[in-house]
């Protein structure tokens, strides 16, 4: 690989990616003998997109690979896709719509970033927002999770969580926090309007200085004995009930 490419791993995340940016591929790594229809069906793909194939056998791919790769692995030429905070003023300039963000406070395991990056794009979010620091980055094992969302969906990282919070706020976006031990759940909640969801990591919820800068803190109704959602579920119920709300406005 050179500098500038990065390996998407997994049979949906290639297929996302080719069916998204098969340009941005300059090669497959498949793995010999496997006849699988789904793998057959990425190799025509990549075939009528004429993208070079690789065979490698099981120990070599294991070995350049890594991860769980399902036997396939695609050479994106991208580049980074984490953006800096500009990038995400300079996209909320550009929106002609009221914008819905999701902010992670946090959220350290790579799988839980990858669903909610999945999410997101389903939800039609317009950017996902997380500390630089503290937080999961983006890697293969993300990637694979997300489905192709990480190649989708706009990632900012942010030196200063709070601060960057303070500035949303200041151009009148909204700040919903999710706190199950919040009196207002999230059904409550108007999710209209310029918005960002703020979401806690997997073990200790929001930080104190976090859920103090949001405007609202909800909880997400639980009838059962279990006492609060993995984040990536609770992001998920979140944004799906906004994009409910915003439809029906």
């Amino acid at each position: 690989m050179t500098g500038k490419q990065k390996l998407i791993i997994g049979i949906h995340s290639v297929a996302a990616l080719l069916s998204q940016k098969p340009e941005q591929i300059s090669g497959l790594l498949i793995q010999a003998g496997r006849s699988d229809r789904r793998l057959q069906k990425l190799l025509d793909q990549a075939n009528s997109s004429g993208i070079a194939i690789e065979e490698l056998e099981k120990s070599e791919m294991d070995r350049r690979v890594g991860g769980v790769h399902q036997g396939v692995a695609a050479l994106y030429e991208g580049g980074e896709t984490t953006l800096h905070e500009a990038a995400l003023f300079q996209l909320l300039d550009t929106l002609q719509v009221d914008p819905l963000l999701l902010v992670l406070d946090e959220v350290t395991d790579p799988h839980n970033l990858g669903a909610c990056l999945r999410s997101a794009d389903a939800a039609g979010v317009h950017a996902v927002i997380v500390p630089k620091d503290r937080a999961a980055s983006l890697t293969a094992t993300v990637s694979k999770v997300a489905s192709g969302a990480a190649e989708t969906v706009n990632l900012i990282a942010v030196t200063n969580l709070a601060r960057c919070l303070q500035k949303l706020k200041e151009r009148g976006i909204w700040l919903v926090g999710t706190d199950d031990q919040s009196s207002k759940t999230l059904f409550e909640q108007d999710l209209t309007g310029p918005l960002a969801l703020v979401m806690g990591s997997e073990g200790t919820g929001l930080r104190r200085l976090t859920r103090e800068t949001c405007d609202f803190l909800v909880a997400i109704p639980m009838a059962g004995a279990v006492s609060s959602l993995n984040v990536s579920v609770a992001a998920g119920v979140a944004l799906f009930e906004a994009v409910r709300q915003r439809r029906s406005d």
